[in-house]
């Protein structure tokens, strides 16, 4: 399937999304907990973890264990919510540092693996189904370093769609973590896009043999398929979004005030 880019398309709807800002705090707690739930199953699901979204919000929200499931999948769903929660904080400011990454990742996997939590790799690894092989250990903290600094740069040069899809892109070419590396992926994209006032990003699993495609181009310098991937997500993901603003806000728009 070929993704046509969509961000002439997202920044219309974004138009749409703010004519209902400023949100009422009923309305910021409901879509906080719907992305919750709908974030951690999406990206866990992309990597593997067989938890469907309804035990996901079972464990999330009850804290009540899924029989049949592993500690493991409990873990990264327990993880990665918590990683969620990071964003929120991070969001309020308009950079993204070295040191952000490396907590997202910690929060997200110290208990599956507290010693490698939050560490740049020591061992050399390969990704699976690609012959794409990352830089070797000793590469990865000087070019997570040049990633980092070079965030503003991106930001300021790009639609913020295209600079949320790069960062992605670049984080998982390096491949800086031993394990969790799509998932911490997944959350910079989207603490970047929130940070710009754009919506929560979701991959459904369907979805996933497309996004590993155009993951595999990046990998090889080519950029255009993930990007316009990427934009198409974001395009659908605004369209759910308003269908539940709507729905909060009993289905009257709200107009946008002049000043």
């Amino acid at each position: 399937m070929t993704f046509q880019n969509r961000i002439k398309d997202v920044d219309i709807l974004q138009e749409e999304i703010n004519k209902y800002r400023p949100l009422s705090p009923h309305a910021v707690k409901q879509l906080k907990e719907y992305y919750r739930i709908g974030l951690t199953y999406t990206s866990n699901a992309i990597e593997g973890n067989s938890l469907t979204e309804t035990e996901t919000k079972i464990i999330l929200e009850d804290g009540i264990t899924i029989g049949g499931k592993s500690i493991k999948e409990h873990q990264e769903a327990i993880g990665h919510s918590e990683a969620y929660d990071l964003l929120y904080t991070l969001l309020k400011s308009k950079t993204i540092t070295e040191k952000d990454i490396k907590k997202l990742h910690r929060i997200f996997y110290y208990r599956i693996d507290e010693g490698n939590a939050g560490e740049y790799r020591k061992v050399a690894v390969f990704i699976s189904g690609t012959d794409y092989i990352p830089p070797q250990p000793e590469e990865v903290p000087t070019l997570m370093k040049q990633l980092s600094e070079q965030i503003s740069t991106i930001r300021e040069k790009y639609h913020p769609v295209e600079y949320s899809a790069l960062l992605h892109g670049d984080f998982v070419t390096i491949h800086p973590f031993v394990d969790g590396n799509g998932r911490t992926a997944r959350l910079l994209m989207n603490l970047a896009l929130l940070q710009e006032s754009y919506v929560i990003t979701l991959i459904p699993p369907i979805l996933r043999g497309e996004y590993i495609n155009t993951l595999k181009d990046y990998n090889k310098g080519k950029t255009k398929a993930f990007i316009n991937f990427i934009s198409a997500m974001v395009y659908e993901s605004q369209k759910d979004y308003l269908r539940l603003l709507e729905a909060l806000s009993g289905g009257k728009k709200k107009a946008k005030e002049n000043k």
